[in-house]
């Protein structure tokens, strides 16, 4: 079932003379993601609907409509009766994985846990993003930690979520990620001097989707 955002997605995109799999990895996401937003009633997050809207020179609001930014005043979705949790095996968690572009770090440090926003991209060596030099997490190195990605939307009461449990290290090929991420125009949110890769080889994969009883 396509949306109106799904319309107006696949006609901006078409303008622009873009295929999937670029837009795709412009924003960081997949070709596969793409096509369930133009094709089916999936609705992306509002960072996923800032990018996409970047990359195909366009406003949030041309994009998905003035309704789509966030309104506090909103009445909350109740979970619907007929949901249930859904466990993810490690291909769909890596698939899901791969059609996002921002997640959290949890590690430990001398203060207690710290959890740290990031935008990361998926690699021969693992789960990949880039921080400060001397950072809380290029401090981390060495250690475990853990990285969570999610989708959830609040108003249809239905989402996924991937943990990702791995010992986190300095990113062997920096290099070819920092290429990698200027091709995709992958530049961290937070800006600053942040040229430092890491990754996180997950040695634990684990995940969840809420879905609907038919």
């Amino acid at each position: 079932m396509t949306t109106d955002l799904g319309r107006r997605l696949a006609a901006r995109r078409t303008a622009a003379g873009m295929s999937r799999e670029e837009l795709g990895e412009r924003c960081g996401a997949d070709a596969h993601y793409i096509a369930s937003l133009e094709d089916r009633a999936v609705l992306p997050t509002a960072g996923v609907l800032v990018r996409l809207a970047e990359v195909l020179g366009t406003t949030v609001d041309a994009l998905a409509g003035p309704r789509a930014a966030h309104d506090p005043g909103r009445p909350v979705t109740r979970p619907r009766t007929d949901a249930q949790p859904v466990v993810l095996d490690e291909e769909e968690c890596r698939r899901l994985l791969g059609v996002r572009g921002i997640g959290r770090v949890a590690v430990f440090t001398a203060d207690g846990p710290a959890v740290h926003p990031v935008n990361y991209l998926i690699s021969e060596d693992g789960i990949a993003f880039r921080t400060g030099a001397d950072s809380v997490l290029a401090r981390a190195a060495g250690t475990e930690a853990a990285f969570e990605a999610e989708q959830i939307d609040e108003v249809a009461a239905r989402g996924w979520s991937v943990l990702a449990v791995g010992v986190i290290e300095a990113a062997p090929h920096p290099a070819a990620l920092g290429r990698r991420a200027d091709s995709a125009h992958a530049t961290p949110w937070a800006g600053g001097e942040r040229t430092h890769w890491m990754t996180i080889a997950p040695h634990r994969l684990t995940g969840r989707r809420v879905e609907y009883r038919p």
